[in-house]
């Protein structure tokens, strides 16, 4: 009996390149003979013509399996509800975007058949992102690696990685409702290797991961895995913070060329007040995070809610 593949794909809003996505991967799974495979997408609440184009895809291709959420749960739940109901022995997680070429496959499976339970796409190139957007996933990578203890999560790997079915019954294990996909993939540990790739610029659609959107996701991460006004406090510290500093050294340049106007010992004072008063700010709002995530994780509720879900695949 041959073994399945399973290729897990989060959609939002991504009616420009499903169909882009669809021809390209069916073109690589249909060559591995040797495989049978489901195409598994989770369509993470879309508001355009995302349901009908995989409606229409369904109908006409009994690879297909289809899992529609009841509203946009964000992109981690939207992986860990894929993980949920698809039913193959080797899963591959992968965006829609066609950043992440689905040519490199077979090289993934073959590392799999080599021992692996979990074989990382590696960025070699990231085409199509600025280099603000480059510099700034090089510093989260560092400063994760300094911050999770025995946890190191490889440099330039993103959501794209295959992955055996007993990772993926270790993962099913992990409910907490603050989730980083990418770090819990190196907690639960088992052999893992990399393969470098080029990475293609988005193939038509636009993306979703703004800056804010990666500066949140970053905040998971880094608490190890929204509780809004909570996280509002550390975004006033940090402004606070810039704001005395350039105050700082304003005060300091009216000390330098003797303004008049500026009087004995308040310039000392001000900075003081200033400075810790930021500090107190952006700790706070550190706290908070760490508090806010212990209250929803006391909540207990569902990752998720399914609106529908369809298959042909047994």
């Amino acid at each position: 009996m041959k073994s399945l593949i399973s290729i897990v794909a989060p959609a939002y809003n991504e009616e420009d390149v499903i169909e882009k996505f669809y021809l390209r991967i069916t073109k690589i799974l249909s060559a591995l003979s040797e495989y049978n495979y489901e195409i598994c997408i989770v369509n993470d609440g879309s508001e355009d013509n995302t349901v009908k184009i995989c409606h229409r895809l369904l109908d006409n291709d009994p690879h297909i399996s289809f899992l529609s959420l009841s509203r946009n749960f964000g992109h981690e739940i939207a992986v860990a509800a894929g993980l949920d109901y698809a039913k193959g022995d080797i899963i591959i997680l992968m965006d829609i975007d066609l950043q992440d070429p689905p040519e490199i496959i077979p090289q993934m499976i073959d590392k799999y058949e080599e021992g692996y339970d979990i074989v990382n796409a590696k960025r070699k190139s990231r085409e199509g992102e600025t280099w603000l957007k480059k510099f700034t996933a090089e510093m989260f990578y560092k400063v994760f690696s300094a911050s999770s203890g025995k946890v190191r999560m490889p440099k330039n790997v993103g959501n794209f990685r295959l992955i055996s079915r007993r990772v993926v019954n270790a993962f099913k294990e992990l409910r907490e409702t603050h989730r980083f996909a990418r770090g819990l993939f190196c907690w639960v540990g088992f052999p893992t290797i990399e393969i470098e790739f080029e990475r293609e610029a988005r193939a038509a659609g636009k993306t979703k991961y703004n800056y804010k959107t990666m500066i949140n996701y970053a905040i998971e991460g880094l608490t190890s895995f929204t509780t809004a006004p909570l996280r509002w406090a550390a975004y006033i510290g940090i402004i606070t913070a810039i704001f005395a500093i350039l105050y700082m050294i304003y005060v300091f340049w009216m000390a330098i060329t003797k303004d008049p106007n500026l009087q004995k010992g308040w310039s000392s004072m001000m900075i003081v007040l200033l400075f810790f008063g930021s500090l107190q700010m952006i700790f706070l709002g550190i706290i908070g995070e760490y508090l806010g995530r212990i209250f929803d994780e006391t909540k207990n509720r569902p990752l998720y809610y399914i609106e529908e879900y369809t298959t042909k695949i047994n």
